[in-house]
């Protein structure tokens, strides 16, 4: 099943194209209503086609589908549209017998003639949009973009260009070797012992000492995390060694869970730093959303922090980083002084985004192999004692910027690479299918949920539920509401899709039922609820979770219905709020891998849909599975889904990674 492919399971459908007899063109009213019937169309494509033809005439059917598709592509997460991809495959997008008809007839006409040819009738395109700035489509090395898109990739990719260039001043190699040696102590091996593999660790801090951007990658459980507090101790410590000011650090991450659960590691691992009180007292541990941070107005794409208003700061960490998509990463790098460093955390192999883009992907398509510079494998052997000979370039060989700017953490300290979850992870990660079956007989923490059982980790939170203390003291209510937070995040029900009647919706109306009896769909004690929408009134983001608690009596008030929130700004705290103040939530019990992104749970249920879908995809099931820390099952174990879901990888149209990786670089020190 390894290599199965995508016309492999949705085979296009037979069609009597005689070269000699070409079908005739259908009008794009004809073909528009055709395709949204079959749902190859979104009303949305349709509608902004319609919408460019009331101002110009005589635009060919083919212009009309070319810009519909490109719209199709960025609702589905691509940057662009590959027009020679399109002519060759075209069952791959396309399964209407009029809209091939219409690429067969483009593929007679083109001949050896350029798309700019072919599309010269389309009023709304340009192949020069650095000087026609008012079409609203791009067309550029045969591939389709609408502008926006466009202008967010060039962004992205110059900002970045311009970060690629030669090492900052570095401290004396003998100094920060030493700093390198306390932050990482070195292990003492037995004289027989095998080369041990290097501390990826500590070379990612060396790297990002020497620059002004980083990406540190690595699968759940290498100390992501961990690297960063301690680079950020040895950034710190640089630069009150060289006299002057502490730097100014912020934390960000995608999404508000993700915000929440960095500030929480960080707030007990900075004590533990085996650095100076000084170094651990200019560490912050206050992470924000990306959204928060940039200053965002409404539901708009405008921040109060852009290029002519940019971001107070010297360094910027941003956790989660597979999470941001092209166009809030253009933002950031608008928002960003030049003289800043950025610093990427995340796993390559987890979903993309669910907007268009897939930034951390195209930034770490090197990160296995390394390919570093033979002059920067040396420096970094020298002050680290670490020996990365073998992930370097050959001498000679030309050497890519972009991958000296990468670096992948490869072990696991929450999983063992041999067996249960780390063993499926690992194999997912090499490509290499492994079935329900072998892992439930290998590992005892994998194994199969049947639907009637789907319930029963909920157990310890309900029980926590019915244990709230009587009295009215703060303390023990506290003692408590850490109790029912922590056995309430210990479990989660994970699924693909949101629809369907194995989607999040019905399952979590099923539990509803099960819990909520005549409350069901509506407020009762116990309902754990998720913010679907930002409120910075509120000081509340997309993805916080509450719990539905009754609140204790004062001066005589009646006990009231309120859902209860971690204080994002005062650990330790809570916040009370009445179900009516809320933005938009809903019953979380269960929620789609998506939204998982960031979170991290003891036991995880997948609920699998009954028959393969496009979507369900090897980064899909990767995501869900590494959001577990004890145990993993599949409800059902329906090995035919789980391994069609392993063979298809997520590919998404993007020219960043090509401009990035057109730039070479010297490293030497």
């Amino acid at each position: 099943m390894s290599d199965v492919r995508q016309q492999d399971l949705f085979p296009a459908p037979a069609l009597a194209l005689d070269d000699d007899l070409p079908m005739p063109l259908p009008p794009w009213p004809a073909l528009a209503a055709g395709l949204l019937q079959t749902g190859e169309l979104r009303p949305l494509d349709v509608a902004l086609v319609d919408s460019l033809c009331r101002h110009a005439r005589g635009v060919s059917v083919l212009a009309c589908l070319l810009t519909a598709l490109t719209s199709r592509q960025l609702g589905q997460g691509h940057v662009r549209l590959a027009l020679e991809q399109l002519l060759q495959e075209p069952h791959r997008q396309l399964m209407h017998a009029g809209a091939l008809a219409v690429l067969d007839d483009a593929r007679r006409r083109r001949g050896g003639g350029s798309w700019s040819d072919l599309l010269q009738d389309c009023a709304w395109l340009t192949a020069s949009p650095r000087r026609d700035t008012s079409a609203p489509l791009v067309l550029q090395d045969s591939h389709l973009y609408l502008r926006r898109s466009w202008q967010d990739e060039t962004a992205v990719a110059a900002a970045l260009r311009q970060r690629l260039q030669p090492v900052l001043p570095l401290p004396a190699s003998a100094a920060l070797a030493a700093w390198l040696d306390e932050l990482f102590p070195r292990k003492s091996q037995p004289a027989d012992a095998a080369t041990p593999a290097p501390d990826w660790q500590k070379l990612a801090c060396a790297l990002a000492v020497r620059q002004r951007f980083t990406v540190i990658t690595g699968g759940p459980g290498t100390g992501k995390t961990t690297t960063v507090l301690k680079l950020l101790a040895l950034l710190q410590r640089q630069a009150l060694a060289a006299g002057g000011e502490p730097l100014r650090i912020r934390l960000a991450a995608p999404t508000g869970k993700a915000a929440a659960r960095l500030n929480e590691t960080l707030t007990g691992a900075v004590a533990a730093l085996p650095v100076a009180d000084a170094i651990k007292a200019v560490i912050p541990v206050d992470v924000a959303t990306v959204h928060r941070l940039l200053g965002a107005q409404g539901e708009s794409r405008r921040f109060r922090h852009h290029a002519g208003n940019r971001l107070a700061l010297d360094v910027l960490v941003i956790d989660e980083a597979s999470m941001l998509d092209l166009a809030m990463m253009a933002a950031v790098l608008a928002a960003l002084p030049e003289s800043a460093r950025l610093i990427l955390l995340g796993d390559k192999d987890q979903l993309a985004s669910v907007e268009a883009g897939a930034v951390m992907g195209d930034l770490c398509a090197g990160a296995v192999d390394g390919r570093y510079d033979p002059a920067l494998a040396s420096w970094l052997g020298e002050v680290s004692g670490e020996d990365v000979s073998p992930w370097q370039r050959s001498p000679g060989a030309s050497v890519e910027a972009l991958d000296q700017h990468v670096i992948m953490l490869r072990h696991s300290y929450r999983f063992a690479a041999d067996r249960g979850i780390g063993r499926l992870a690992a194999a997912m990660q090499a490509g290499a299918a492994a079935s329900p079956g072998q892992l439930q007989a290998a590992a005892p923490e994998v194994g199969e949920c049947l639907p009637d059982q789907l319930a029963q980790p909920y157990d310890v939170y309900r029980r926590c539920l019915a244990e709230r203390p009587d009295s009215g003291d703060e303390a023990a209510q506290a003692a408590w509401l850490e109790r029912l937070f922590s056995a309430f995040e210990r479990y989660r029900i994970l699924a693909p899709f949101r629809q369907g009647a194995d989607g999040v919706a019905a399952l979590n109306e099923a539990l509803d039922r099960r819990w909520g009896g005549e409350h069901a769909g509506s407020w009762y004690a116990g309902r754990p609820v998720m913010v679907t929408r930002n409120d910075a009134r509120l000081g509340l983001m997309n993805g916080d979770v509450g719990l539905t608690l009754w609140s204790l009596p004062r001066d005589g008030e009646e006990p009231r219905l309120r859902v209860v929130f971690r204080d994002a700004a005062r650990h330790g705290c809570w916040r009370w709020l009445l179900p009516a103040r809320l933005p938009a939530v809903e019953t979380v019990y269960a929620m789609t891998v998506h939204k998982s992104q960031g979170s991290e749970f003891e036991q995880v249920t997948l609920v699998l849909p009954a028959i393969g879908h496009e979507r369900l995809t090897r980064e899909l099931v990767y995501t869900a599975l590494t959001r577990a820390r004890r145990r993993f099952d599949l409800c059902p174990a329906n090995e035919a889904v789980w391994l069609t879901a392993q063979a298809q990888v997520t590919e998404r149209a993007s020219g960043l990674a090509q401009s990035l990786r057109d730039v070479t670089q010297d490293t030497r020190s």
